[in-house]
């Protein structure tokens, strides 16, 4: 398959889970608020950390996750590896979370603080967002 020229990388690989250890064993026992938190800022803080916990914890967990995985990569055209999104959340959904988690990370958004923290938190440093949510992703 050729490459997409405008496909960018993953900054952090999905077995990588070991680099923030605490946040790996967060996760290990609470997905469900990893998924919140990664959510929220992917939808642009149109939905909030605690109705995308319920809605991961009360439906298809890897359906949901594989989902906002596929927002996740194409908010920064990530490719879609090592395999596709539905495989990686319904075999190693903390694998992907704490991916996805750490990806939001590396580029300057604090899951945890959810959106609207982000935003004040870019307008304080007086940088642009580094992402814009759309409402059709």
């Amino acid at each position: 398959m050729a490459s997409n020229p405008e496909t960018l990388e993953w900054t952090t690989g999905l077995y990588d889970c070991w680099q923030d250890p605490s946040h790996c064993c967060f996760t290990w026992f609470c997905p469900c608020i990893t998924f919140g938190q990664i959510a929220e800022i992917v939808d642009g803080g149109t939905i909030s950390k605690t109705a995308a916990c319920c809605i991961y914890t009360h439906g298809m967990s890897w359906l949901n996750g594989a989902i906002y995985r596929s927002k996740l990569r194409r908010l920064f055209s990530l490719p879609e590896e090592p395999y596709s999104d539905s495989f990686i959340h319904c075999c190693c959904c903390v694998c992907s979370l704490t991916q996805e988690f750490r990806e939001l990370v590396n580029r300057g958004i604090h899951p945890s603080l959810g959106w609207e923290g982000n935003v004040e938190k870019w307008k304080r440093e007086g940088v642009e967002p580094p992402i814009v949510p759309t409402m059709y992703r």
